[in-house]
C-alpha cells in the first residue's frame, strides 16, 4: 500500500563539511560523537515525495547496552562530578559516585523485598530523589518501571495500576491539595491492618507492595496505613552480601530489548494507553537528544518538567546523566520561581519548558533578580514557539542555543530535532530534521500515498525509536498506529521541505473543519500571536449549525494591557488570513482557564467542551 522511493534528504560523508568552533574540545567520547554527528550539512535531492532518512553513517551508532551497563560506565566514568541537585530537599548535592552508591542500596532493596525482573513498580510521584534513583534502579534489576500521573484521582490509578498487574506502588502521601493517602487508603482498604509487603486484595490482585517516599507532607491517614513500606527501609535494610550475587546473576539475563519502562500517553484526546519502551529505546533517544544539544560533563541541566513524562525522564533525566551532565530539581511541581533561583544559584547551563513554562518565568515579578547568564543551551517542546517569545527567551534568559523537538511517547520520544546552529526562523516555524537512524514520511491519511514535499498529510515516522513492546496488553491498539511496514501513525498532521525540515500543523484530530474548508489551529495562532499585549492563544474548533464547526480563539493578555477585542481580532486576522480562517467568537482567561496535562499541553478537546458550553453552543443534527 505505502510506496517507497528515494530520501528527501540525507547526510553523505561527501557532503559540505560545514566548521564549527565549539567542537574543538577536549572532552570526552560524548562530545567525539556530538562532533561526528554535526559533521556534514544535509544535501538537498532532487525527489519530489516528503519521506526523509536521517544520518546512519556520520553520526553516534546506536549503543547496544542496557541502560544499567551504560549507567555503571557513566558513574565511573563522571564519579566525581556533579550528578543530581534537589533543592526542594534540603538543596540536596550529589556526585555520580553518591548517585551510583543510592542505585545500588535501592537495587538490594528492591531485590529484598521480592521483586524481580519483568515485574511492574509504579511510581506515583512529583520530581524528586528517590524518583531518580528509581529510575536507574529499575532499569539495572530489570524491573519495569510505571510511570504514573501525579495528577491522577483514584479511579485513574485503579485503572492504571489494573491494566499492568502491578507488584508494587511507591507514592508520597500529599502534595498541594492532593491526599494520595486517603486515596489508596479508600481504594485498599486492606493497607490499615495487613502487614508490609504482603498486601492482599482483590482491587488489585497483583499489588503486593506499596512503598511511601517522605516528602514532608503530613497526612492523617498515612499513619494508619499499617501495611506500607518506608523507602528508607529499603535503601537500609538487609545487609546480606548474597544479594548481590544473586543481582549479578540476575542483571546477566537482561537485554537491551526487554521492556523496561511503560509511559502512558498523556491523555490530550483520549483515555491514557500504556506505551511498552525498551533499553534501547530510551538510551539511544537519551544520547542523540544529548547529542543535538550539544551536552557534556561540564553542563547542568535544570529540569522543571514532570519525569513521569517522557519530558523529564527522556529529554532532561536520560540527555543529561547519558552525557555525564548533571540534573537539577527546582521543585517538586512546576513552579517559576523556584526555577529561577536554581538556575541562578547552581549556574545551570541548560534549562526545559513548554512555551508556557518561559511566558510563566519571564513574566515573574522576580524576573529582573535572577543572574541567568549561565544558560546556554535547553529544550523547548509541547507546542510551537512563537517567534516573539523565542527572540525573548534568547534576549532575556540567554538561552541562545535553545532546540525544539517533537515526538511521540510511542517514539520514545523524540523523532525531529533542530541543532542549537539553526536559524531562529526554523527554530520558530519548525521542528527541525529527522533524527539519526530515523525516517518519516507524510501520506495521505485516506490513500496512504506518500505526498510531495510542502504537502500537508499525516506524519508516519519509523526506526530504532519506535515503542518496542506496542500498547501493553493491546495488539488491536497498537495495530491501529503501527502498520505492517513498521511505520507509526502519529496522527499530527505535517508538512516537509526541500531542505528535509518539518513543520507541524495540526493534529488529525484538532483541524478545524468549516463548511469543508479545513482549517490548521496553528495557522491561526501564529497570526494572533502577533497582536500587541497577547500573551497566549489557543485555537479551537466549536459547533456550529450552517459550518459544522466555527472558528474559536481563546486569548489571555499580558499583564498591564486591556483584553483584545472580537472585532480587533477580526479585523487584524482578516488582512493576513483567509476568511474562512477568521475567528468568530473569542474567549478569555477570565471566562474560561486553559486546561493543560502536566506536562504543559493544552488539552484541546477539554477547551472545546468548555468553549462550547460558554458560548451556549450545541453540535448540528446529524
Amino acid at each position: 500500500m505505502f510506496r517507497h522511493s528515494k530520501p528527501l534528504w540525507r547526510t553523505t560523508t561527501s557532503g559540505l563539511v560545514l566548521k564549527r568552533p565549539w567542537l574543538n574540545t577536549s572532552n570526552t567520547t560524548t562530545t567525539l560523537n556530538a562532533r561526528r554527528l554535526l559533521s556534514a550539512i544535509p544535501q538537498p535531492l532532487q525527489d519530489p515525495l516528503a519521506f526523509v532518512q536521517g544520518e546512519t553513517v556520520n553520526t553516534r551508532p546506536l549503543s547496544e547496552d542496557t541502560l544499567g551497563q551504560f549507567w555503571d560506565n557513566i558513574i565511573t566514568q563522571h564519579g566525581d562530578r556533579p550528578g543530581l541537585v534537589v533543592k526542594h530537599e534540603d538543596n540536596l548535592h550529589w556526585t555520580f559516585r553518591q548517585f551510583g552508591e543510592e542505585v545500588d542500596r535501592l537495587c538490594r532493596g528492591l531485590y529484598d523485598s521480592g521483586l524481580r525482573k519483568g515485574d511492574r513498580l509504579a511510581v506515583w510521584m512529583p520530581n524528586n530523589s528517590g524518583w531518580a534513583t528509581l529510575q536507574y534502579a529499575t532499569a539495572k534489576s530489570g524491573i519495569i518501571l510505571v510511570t504514573l500521573n501525579p495528577a491522577y484521582r483514584q479511579q485513574e490509578l485503579l485503572q492504571t495500576l489494573a491494566l499492568v498487574d502491578c507488584k508494587s506502588l511507591v507514592f508520597v502521601p500529599g502534595l498541594k491539595s492532593s491526599n494520595y493517602s486517603k486515596m489508596l487508603l479508600d481504594l485498599i482498604p486492606e493497607l490499615e491492618f495487613q502487614l508490609p509487603n504482603q498486601l492482599s486484595t482483590q482491587t488489585l490482585p497483583s499489588l503486593r507492595q506499596v512503598i511511601v517516599y517522605d516528602n514532608g507532607a503530613q497526612m492523617p491517614e498515612t499513619a494508619r496505613m499499617k501495611g506500607l513500606t518506608n523507602y528508607r527501609d529499603l535503601l537500609f535494610g538487609n545487609p546480606d552480601l548474597a544479594i548481590d550475587g544473586a543481582l549479578h546473576k540476575e542483571r546477566l539475563t537482561i537485554s537491551n530489548r526487554d521492556v523496561i519502562n511503560l509511559q502512558f500517553t498523556s491523555g490530550t484526546t483520549g483515555l491514557p494507553k500504556g506505551v511498552s519502551l525498551s533499553h534501547r529505546n530510551l538510551l539511544n533517544n537519551g544520547l542523540h537528544i544529548g547529542d543535538y544539544m550539544r551536552l557534556t560533563e561540564k553542563d547542568l541541566l535544570c529540569c522543571p518538567v514532570p519525569l513521569f513524562h517522557c519530558f523529564g525522564l527522556v529529554l532532561a533525566s536520560l540527555a543529561a546523566v547519558t552525557h555525564g551532565a548533571g540534573i537539577i530539581f527546582p521543585s517538586q511541581s512546576f513552579d517559576a520561581d523556584a526555577t529561577l533561583r536554581a538556575v541562578h544559584e547552581e549556574r545551570a547551563t541548560a534549562l526545559h519548558g513548554v512555551p508556557t513554562m518561559f511566558l510563566e518565568e519571564m513574566n515573574h515579578p522576580n524576573f529582573a533578580q535572577y543572574d541567568l547568564s549561565s544558560l546556554r543551551t535547553g529544550i523547548a517542546a509541547g507546542s510551537s514557539v512563537p517567534i516573539e517569545v523565542m527572540k525573548n527567551v534568547q534576549t532575556k534568559m540567554h538561552l541562545n542555543e535553545l532546540t525544539i523537538s517533537y515526538g511521540m511517547t510511542e517514539t520514545s520520544p523524540v523523532s525531529f530535532m533542530t541543532l542549537t546552529t539553526d536559524e531562529l526562523k526554523d527554530r520558530c516555524e519548525t521542528v527541525g530534521r529527522i533524527m539519526p537512524h530515523m525516517e518519516a514520511k507524510v501520506i495521505d491519511p485516506l490513500t496512504g500515498e506518500t505526498l510531495p514535499i510542502n504537502t500537508s498529510g499525516e506524519l508516519c515516522t519509523r526506526g530504532y525509536a519506535v515503542m518496542e513492546g506496542g500498547y501493553w496488553k493491546s495488539e488491536s491498539q497498537t495495530k491501529d498506529v503501527i502498520d505492517e511496514g513498521g511505520w507509526m501513525h502519529t496522527g499530527d498532521l505535517a508538512v516537509i521541505d526541500g531542505r528535509g525540515f518539518c513543520r507541524i500543523v495540526g493534529r488529525c484530530k484538532d483541524q478545524i473543519s468549516r463548511g469543508g474548508e479545513k482549517v490548521s489551529p496553528v495557522e491561526v495562532e501564529n497570526c494572533i500571536f502577533q497582536m500587541e499585549g497577547v500573551q497566549n492563544v489557543s485555537v479551537i474548533g466549536v459547533p456550529d449549525p450552517k459550518f459544522g464547526e466555527e472558528v474559536c480563539a481563546w486569548v489571555s493578555t499580558k499583564a498591564g494591557h486591556k483584553n483584545v477585542t472580537l472585532k480587533e481580532i477580526q479585523t487584524f486576522c482578516r488582512e493576513r488570513l483567509a476568511h474562512y480562517k477568521v475567528p468568530r467568537y473569542l474567549v478569555f482567561k477570565e471566562d474560561v482557564e486553559l486546561p493543560l496535562t502536566p506536562s504543559g499541553k493544552i488539552q484541546k478537546n477539554v477547551l472545546r467542551e468548555r468553549c462550547g458550553e460558554l458560548l451556549k453552543l450545541s453540535p448540528p443534527p446529524s
